[in-house]
């Protein structure tokens, strides 16, 4: 597994965010933001619109190939790209506390229910994190995902 800093320059940067990004997604990271923002909109969920646009700002710089299946399929793999958002928007003063907390913590549900099975050490500490959260953002961290899975527009393949 190769991790590399990704910036503006890097050819894996470009792709994820304008072309492809995994078997999970129908489209890029750019258009499949849209979709998240055309979705919250549609439900009329107005307190996820910064959220929905802001998701996912760290997931280009953060793509990698992770296995064989990533470079066989040309694909990316994602980890942790929403501490690589919510690290982007932390400072920014103009975004609520509530936005930042649904970026940071928008991927928890699906990576705790991962890495149950696959990593007991990481799903301690992300279980730590869930743990500490108020009811009301996790049943809007929820209700996010939705919005996220829709805008997605592509089931797993081997699925």
């Amino acid at each position: 597994m190769s991790r590399v800093k990704n910036n503006l320059m890097s050819k894996a940067f470009w792709k994820s965010l304008l072309f492809t990004q995994n078997k999970w997604h129908q489209h890029g990271v750019l258009v499949h933001t849209l979709r998240v923002v055309y979705n919250v909109i549609k439900a009329r969920e107005f307190r996820f619109f910064a959220a929905a646009l802001l998701h996912d700002i760290g997931k280009p710089y953060a793509a990698f190939k992770k296995d064989e299946e990533d470079i066989e399929f040309n694909e990316y793999s994602f980890t942790d790209h929403e501490e690589r958002s919510y690290q982007i928007i932390k400072n920014w003063y103009f975004v609520s506390s509530y936005t930042k907390s649904i970026v940071r913590y928008h991927y928890l549900i699906r990576d705790l229910s991962k890495s149950i099975k696959e990593n007991p050490k990481r799903y301690e500490r992300k279980k730590k994190i869930w743990d500490k959260l108020s009811d009301e953002l996790k049943d809007d961290l929820a209700l996010f995902l939705i919005h996220d899975d829709v805008a997605k527009g592509k089931k797993r393949r081997d699925t």
